[in-house]
């Protein structure tokens, strides 16, 4: 047993009065410090593993045929199953050791995340319906929802604002390095959130995800040797989004949902971009395109790297608010600021053209080239 006294100076003006024992036992300490030593092991072996699994599944996957072939140059999805695979494994491993049990909910969580990496996974390896990805994900996401504290209408919300996350996820992989870098900030945002309520378990499988983020991030950099995938993206969105619900699990639903946008600003305000601007262009929503936000930033001017790293400050702030409101140290009107700057972001974007003409015929060659010899 170890005793703590606060506000033992003797002669001090208000603390006198004021003398607070604490007693903290031994098994408390111990747990403490060797829950921080497992956070610290966790996190440098998912990130070591994920950089590591990242590469060895690169060639696999060039010989398969598991590209993405939206960019300019075919790119192999071997960062999906990587990320997917390193976040289960030190998770798990953490509570089947009982260094850092996941507690009750948790781990269904981390199972409905698998699944719908595995779901994503398909999609890489052959063509699959959009509308199969969004229903798998709402299965999944039914089934972690804490119905019993959100009620049946909350639940449904919860089920819809999880699968737009998601998808949200998976259209931010159309640059490199964006879901990576928006996926660990992220994570840090809503782990301090999860911390804020003592859900230590959670707490620690967000923290192994930002750091397998990390460890992908080593190959994603422009110009990128590998990619996310619909399995890496959707897992990365379906984990954060389920994690923030389940941390704003008891608070109000206007001020849950302002909290919740904030965390994920950058996701949703490219999601309803992009269903604006095909709306408008009248194209279908779910054709593909260069009219993401990383798309418009590059047709500004800037660099690749520029834009990402434009994207991410934008996380990173959107998110801090987030937290602060969440924490109780900034007032809920912070978060309409964020959702302000997101919509004069949207539409001011919106005005860059990205579905110009293609371009006419050359006028100079008028028939068939002449090749003279001599």
């Amino acid at each position: 047993m170890i005793c703590i006294a606060e506000g033992c100076l003797k002669g001090t003006p208000g603390i006198r009065d004021n003398l607070t024992v604490l007693f903290v036992p031994n098994w408390y300490i111990r747990a403490y410090f060797r829950s921080v030593l497992y956070g610290i092991v966790a996190a440098t072996t998912a990130l070591l593993l994920a950089a590591v699994l990242t590469a060895l599944l690169r060639t696999p996957a060039l010989r398969l045929g598991i590209l993405d072939r939206r960019r300019q140059r075919p790119v192999p999805l071997s960062g999906g199953p990587a990320l997917a695979l390193t976040t289960c494994l030190v998770a798990a491993a953490g509570d089947w050791t009982g260094a850092a049990p996941l507690g009750a909910g948790v781990g269904e969580l981390l199972v409905a995340g698998a699944a719908v990496a595995a779901l994503g996974l398909v999609a890489d390896v052959r063509r699959v319906k959009a509308r199969v990805l969004v229903a798998g994900t709402a299965v999944a996401a039914a089934c972690v929802v804490p119905y019993a504290e959100t009620g049946v209408v909350g639940g449904v919300l919860a089920v819809g604002w999880i699968v737009f996350v998601a998808v949200g996820f998976w259209a931010l992989d159309h640059a490199d390095a964006l879901a990576g870098t928006v996926g660990v900030v992220t994570a840090f945002g809503v782990g301090a959130c999860v911390a804020a309520e003592v859900m230590d378990g959670l707490a620690v499988l967000l923290s192994v995800l930002a750091a397998a983020l990390t460890g992908f991030l080593m190959h994603n950099w422009h110009p990128a040797r590998v990619a996310l995938g619909a399995s890496g993206s959707l897992f990365t969105g379906f984990v954060l989004a389920a994690a923030a619900v389940v941390a704003r699990t008891g608070h109000g639903l206007a001020s849950s949902a302002g909290v919740l946008f904030a965390l994920t600003a950058v996701a949703s305000a490219d999601v309803v971009l992009v269903l604006m601007s095909r709306r408008f262009a009248g194209r279908p929503l779910l054709r593909g395109g260069p009219d993401h936000l990383a798309h418009r930033l590059r047709r500004l001017g800037l660099t690749p790297q520029g834009a990402i790293l434009l994207l991410g400050l934008g996380a990173f702030s959107s998110v801090l608010v987030g937290v602060l409101v969440h924490l109780g140290w900034v007032a809920e009107s912070g978060v309409f600021w964020v959702g302000a700057v997101a919509l004069v972001a949207v539409f001011a974007l919106l005005r860059v053209s990205v579905y110009g003409a293609r371009r006419p015929p050359s006028t100079q060659v008028g028939g068939r080239l002449r090749v003279r010899n001599g």
